[in-house]
């Protein structure tokens, strides 16, 4: 990889990431794009791990939270407000861990290619479409709402679906407020990104876990920046603008997609 390639690769998953748009179809874009060889997974890795200590980052006092509520519920068996939350993001991400593991090679083998990307991707925007015109007032979910949305995530694992995406879209869809599936839905994020990369990190070959340490560095800190950046952004927003500028980019970046392929195979 050249410089430009580990910045601009960098800077579309942290952007795409947390955005309801698929970070995949943008990754297969700019391969499509420019003719870029593979990136690699020991990048992969690196980035999101980038886009990890992001909302680490703007959830530290939820995560402080959890830790202190998690210790007191293992000393003195109790529960609280924030134990609850933690054990419905757990609840949550049990369907995607489960199909993770098991569909993992037909993801790998059939499901990675451009068609299914660019399907998934204009499929979804209408899912969007529709958790958009939902204006639900709860701030609190139940278990139930929190295994209907774990289920939902696990629909993730296609390429093209978008894990924010997706999981917002449930959320709305089942009553919660719009910030409020925002943050719910960033919060799955952080045991979502851990597991694909401890997952990913358990298949890069021992003599490659060293290797081009100052380029992952650097798309690393690109990744977390940028994340951060967008996830602040788009808490900002969602109560004023909602989702719909994201079904409309969506569409035309599906539209592109099918365009580039078509060509491909002329």
């Amino acid at each position: 990889m050249d410089r430009l390639q580990t910045i601009t690769l960098a800077l579309l998953q942290g952007i795409t990431e947390f955005l309801p748009i698929s970070s995949a179809a943008h990754l297969i874009l700019a391969s499509e794009l420019t003719g870029w060889p593979d990136q690699g997974l020991a990048f992969d890795i690196a980035v999101h791990l980038g886009s990890l200590v992001a909302v680490l980052a703007y959830y530290r006092r939820d995560c402080a939270a959890f830790a202190v509520s998690a210790w007191g519920g293992l000393r003195h068996r109790r529960r609280d407000a924030q134990l609850d939350l933690l054990l419905k993001i757990a609840v949550a991400t049990l369907p995607l861990a489960l199909c993770g593991l098991a569909l993992r090679d037909l993801v790998a083998n059939e499901l990675r290619n451009g068609w299914v990307i660019a399907t998934a991707t204009v499929t979804f925007a209408f899912a969007l479409w529709w958790a958009n015109g939902q204006r639900g007032e709860r701030e609190l979910l139940g278990w139930r709402d929190a295994l209907l949305i774990g289920l939902a995530q696990a629909l993730a694992i296609v390429p093209g679906v978008s894990r924010s995406g997706i999981t917002i879209s449930a959320a709305l869809l089942i009553g919660l407020s719009r910030p409020a599936a925002a943050r719910f839905a960033f919060l799955l994020a952080i045991p979502a990104i851990t597991g694909a990369a401890l997952m990913a990190w358990m298949e890069l070959p021992a003599d490659a876990r060293g290797a081009q340490l100052p380029d992952l560095g650097l798309g690393a800190a690109i990744a977390g920046l940028s994340a951060y950046a967008c996830i602040r952004l788009f808490i900002a927003l969602i109560e004023r603008i909602g989702l719909m500028p994201y079904v409309y980019y969506r569409l035309a970046l599906g539209a592109t997609l099918f365009m580039l392929l078509s060509w491909s195979i002329h």
